[in-house]
């Protein structure tokens, strides 16, 4: 992995600096991440698997796409291009879901999840995605139960989200 510049944020999710990915993540400092999650009509989510030259997480199960705003990019068009760099799928403009505050699960980023409706066909970025597939919903709780080490702790999170409906009165 690069040792590329990440921008560092407070906990409003305010620029307060910059410095290389190796310091951010040492340190563990507040940066931004997308994550996409790209569902086939089926309703089946690909997921990828982390390649083995990962320097967070490698060999675990993730998200379709996911990765950390350049400096100066917006969310938006982080997610755009991580879903070429990664999957070498252009997407229409997917959807915003909701926003995961920075925490230990995310590594101390804020995400923004997206999700996007498509078929692939997907060509698989070798140094980021050693893996990937279709799973239904039903198949990704069971896995989650069983052997939830296997996943990525941020998906976990995400997941978790997605299916945990508004509790009522919160304003939705």
């Amino acid at each position: 992995m690069s040792d590329e510049i990440f921008e560092i944020v407070n906990e409003r999710d305010e620029v307060i600096g910059q410095a290389p990915r190796r310091e951010v993540h040492r340190r563990g400092l507040r940066h931004r991440a997308v994550h996409v999650l790209v569902f086939n009509r089926a309703g089946e989510l690909f997921l990828q698997k982390r390649s083995m030259l990962k320097d967070c997480f490698p060999g675990t199960w993730d998200s379709s796409a996911s990765g950390h705003l350049a400096v100066g990019e917006t969310y938006d068009a982080c997610a755009l291009r991580e879903v070429v760099e990664e999957l070498g799928w252009h997407m229409e403009s997917p959807r915003r879901l909701f926003k995961v505050d920075a925490c230990e699960a995310t590594g101390q980023e804020f995400v923004w999840v997206y999700r996007v409706e498509g078929e692939g066909p997907f060509t698989l970025q070798p140094e980021e995605i050693s893996d990937g597939g279709w799973f239904g919903r039903a198949a990704i709780d069971q896995w989650l139960a069983d052997r939830p080490q296997e996943f990525a702790p941020a998906f976990r999170l995400i997941w978790d989200r997605l299916n945990t409906p508004p509790k009522s009165g919160a304003g939705n």
